[in-house]
């Protein structure tokens, strides 16, 4: 097989994976992360459906159309964002009508056509060179590796909406490369379009919106889009994502003023603060300074301040913010600290005084890709177990959260029953603030009086209960609230009547975010559909169901066409064995980037680390799978899952104190061996059916998709072991089809 095709082969994965990383940054921030995940889930299926049309449609065969295609999804590439952004779609009203369910499948058909010419495309060098698909598909998964570490680089160097542009460049060289000479002229033009287009990227990537106040300052990376607002002289905010907010208070650097020109808090931590003669003190999630402010002006000696986007800290420390806040981050007691807020507070017991949280969570689809719905291990029992072992032992917790608090209660309860705390509900206290639409948790290392409990935040007066009171220990006439009801009952007691979901959550199952339940399900209430679920309305259960129901009407009917049709087919042993392994794949993925992102941090580092890793060691194990045995392949997968559960998660939870680098090489030591050994069934089933690859291939596709959906439903539900668990299954499924070698 002439090299030149390993080539071609990877410059196009390079391309479509980077599509992916880019348009999941995009949509996560246009439009609500569980919309990028319903989107992008429907668009990446258009790579098993180009497959399928290859295997339909005959004449798409031909050598010159190899060229042609490779074009096409370049084209389509450059052209799909900014004419979906352009579209006006509200998925807020998705369902209030059929124009916008219009908009909506033009959107999906619009992404998913570079995904489908890049399918045909690959589906074409699979079949002409199938008895060398070990070293074919090894270069696909090494340029889907590839692809992944470029698109993070081209979003931190260039922009997001540049990078959308630029990554059209590698499938537009492998179509220089593969296109008949006559043909050259047409990507080489495309190459200087993606070129002048990446130029244009922020004003074409641009959606109209109604701001909350000025915008003064905007950058877009990989992490999230960071917008400052410019509210008044002394005051700014700090917007990531059109979502998450900080307030930055404006300072001049002088502490020596006059109590009068104090800087007033909304939620003020000075009484815990003062309680130690020398307070350390940690912000989780330090974003623009305010909680650091505070710290400084009520005199804590040594303040922690960790916030994982690196940007937020270039601004605070030398960036646009730095002046206007009084240099405050290189004031000498502050230690500012560019890291995941969990992992950070493992690696320090017994140091805190005071931990200070005030919303520290984002609802960005960032480490997770397209096909998961990101969530954050701040809010986990587990977390609460280290937030009580970081704290000194006459320390306090601090954590705010408008819509969490029923089911942080139910996980602080447990955390402390599981560190062994005798009197349990002495040690945690419940605040309402209405006004700021804030519930509050203070977590004590010393049982709470009624002296700390009433002047913690500020004085428990009558005259002031509009502003705060007491959700536990309630007066007698808020005794009825769940809150107090989950401490006095437990939560499980409660859940029932609840309208929301406030099971605990775990590492195993971070999805704190998902509060909703099927009995608020109203079709009524599908007219405007709110992106979160803090009232209950199950949305994300709702889009992973109507991504599977498509898959199973739509998709998987489509793939059985093919049967129809005269000529050599698939038996059914092989075509479940593709369907199989590619649900298998995507659903070890998926719960890879979430459980190793607790790990890394979740961050640029952890999807770059995770799914290089995995990708790289997948293709490495493609080009040695013919000289496997089937059962060392797949016994090797089974093997190496049963330890991640088993074993390695008690690795991670010990050397979550070491640094970053040295994070980033233990996960990539324990994912490059099952890596390795997960790219093995594929070129395996390819070896047998030779030409028919092309089937399987869009089988595959059409799997993978299936996988994702369903293993995210499955991990909201039961938690990451059970989902890792089903994939072991999976690939034992497949083995014993494997090994029905007459029914192929």
């Amino acid at each position: 097989m002439p090299k030149k095709n390993f080539i071609v082969v990877a410059l196009l994965s390079i391309t479509l994976i980077g599509l992916e990383m880019v348009w999941t940054r995009i949509f996560s921030a246009e439009f609500f992360y569980t919309f990028a995940f319903l989107t992008l889930s429907l668009a990446v299926m258009g790579l098993g459906m180009g497959a399928l049309a290859l295997r339909l449609f005959r004449f798409l065969e031909n050598d010159w159309n190899l060229g042609l295609m490779l074009a096409m999804t370049g084209l389509a590439a450059l052209v799909g964002p900014p004419v979906v952004l352009k579209l006006g779609l509200k998925f807020s009203l998705l369902f209030s009508g059929w124009a916008m369910i219009g908009k909506f499948i033009a959107a999906v058909f619009i992404l998913s056509s570079s995904f489908f010419f890049g399918g045909i495309a690959l589906a074409m060098l699979f079949k002409k060179n199938c008895l060398d698909m070990p070293r074919l598909y090894m270069a696909d998964l090494i340029g889907a590796g590839i692809g992944v570490f470029i698109a993070m680089l081209f979003m931190n160097w260039f922009s997001t909406p540049s990078a959308t542009f630029i990554i059209a460049i590698p499938v537009l060289l492998a179509s220089l490369i593969a296109g008949q000479r006559w043909f050259k002229t047409v990507p080489l033009l495309l190459v200087v379009s993606a070129v002048v287009l990446s130029t244009m990227g922020p004003s074409l990537l641009h959606v109209e919106r109604e701001e909350r106040a000025p915008v003064i300052y905007r950058h877009w990376d990989a992490m999230g889009l960071v917008k400052i607002y410019d509210f008044a002289e002394d005051h700014r905010g700090l917007n990531i994502d059109h979502i998450a907010n900080s307030p930055v208070y404006g300072f001049d650097g002088n502490w020596d003023r006059p109590d009068s020109l104090r800087f007033q808090f909304g939620i003020p931590v000075d009484y815990l603060i003062k309680q130690f003669d020398s307070c350390t003190f940690l912000s989780l999630g330090a974003g623009g300074g305010v909680d650091v402010l505070q710290a400084l002006q009520e005199g804590a000696t040594e303040i922690h301040a960790v916030e994982i986007n690196p940007h937020v800290n270039k601004l605070m420390l030398d960036g646009e913010l730095a002046e206007f806040t009084g240099n405050i981050y290189h004031d000498p007691r502050v230690k500012v600290v560019t890291d995941d807020a969990r992992t950070y507070v493992r690696s320090h017991k017994n140091k805190f005084d005071v931990i200070y949280s005030l919303s520290s969570n984002t609802f960005a689809a960032v480490a997770s890709g397209s096909f998961a719905l990101a969530e954050n291990y701040l809010f986990t029992t587990e977390a609460f177990e280290d937030y009580w072992q970081a704290m000194t032992d006459s320390g306090f917790m601090m954590m705010e959260h408008q819509f969490y608090m029923p089911r942080l209660v139910g996980e602080v309860m447990t955390a402390l029953e599981n560190q062994g705390v005798e009197d349990i509900t002495s040690h945690f206290a419940i605040y309402d603030l209405p006004q700021l639409r804030r519930k509050m948790v203070l977590l004590s290392k010393r049982p709470l009086t009624d002296t700390l409990r009433y002047h913690a935040i500020i004085d428990l007066t009558p005259e002031v209960y509009e502003y705060i009171h007491l959700l536990y220990p309630a007066p007698d006439s808020l005794a009825d609230n769940l809150i107090n009801r989950i401490v006095q009952n437990g939560w499980q007691h409660e859940a029932d009547t609840a309208m929301i979901d406030i099971s605990p959550c775990t590492d195993d199952r971070p999805f704190v975010a998902q509060m909703g339940l099927w009995k608020n399900f109203q079709w009524d209430r599908l007219e405007r559909v709110l992106p979160y679920e803090f009232y209950g309305f199950p949305l994300s259960k709702i889009i992973i169901i109507v991504i599977l129901l498509i898959m199973a009407g739509i998709v998987i009917p489509l793939n059985l066409i093919p049967y129809l049709k005269r000529g050599d087919k698939l038996r059914a042993v092989p075509w479940l064995y593709f369907f199989t392994i590619g649900m298998a794949f995507m659903i070890v993925e998926v719960v890879l980037i979430q459980k190793y992102t607790f790990f890394v941090g979740p961050s640029v580092y952890s999807i770059a680390t995770i799914l290089l890793t995995l990708l790289i060691a997948s293709g490495v194990g493609s080009r040695f799978s013919n000289k496997v045995s089937d059962l060392a392949a797949f016994g090797g997968v089974i093997v190496w899952l049963l330890l991640d559960i088993l074993v390695f998660k008690h690795i991670i939870y010990g050397l979550t104190g070491l640094t970053m680098l040295p994070r980033i090489l233990i996960t990539a030591l324990l994912i490059f061996p099952l890596g390795f050994f997960m790219g093995m069934p594929f070129p395996k089933g390819a070896l047998r059916v030779k030409w028919l690859i092309d089937w399987g291939f869009a089988v595959n596709g059409a799997a993978s998709v299936v996988g994702s959906a369903a293993i995210i439903l499955i991990s909201v539900s039961y938690g990451f072991t059970v989902a890792l668990l089903i994939g072991a299954g999976l690939y034992l499924a497949a083995f014993i089809l494997m090994a029905a070698k007459k029914a192929w």
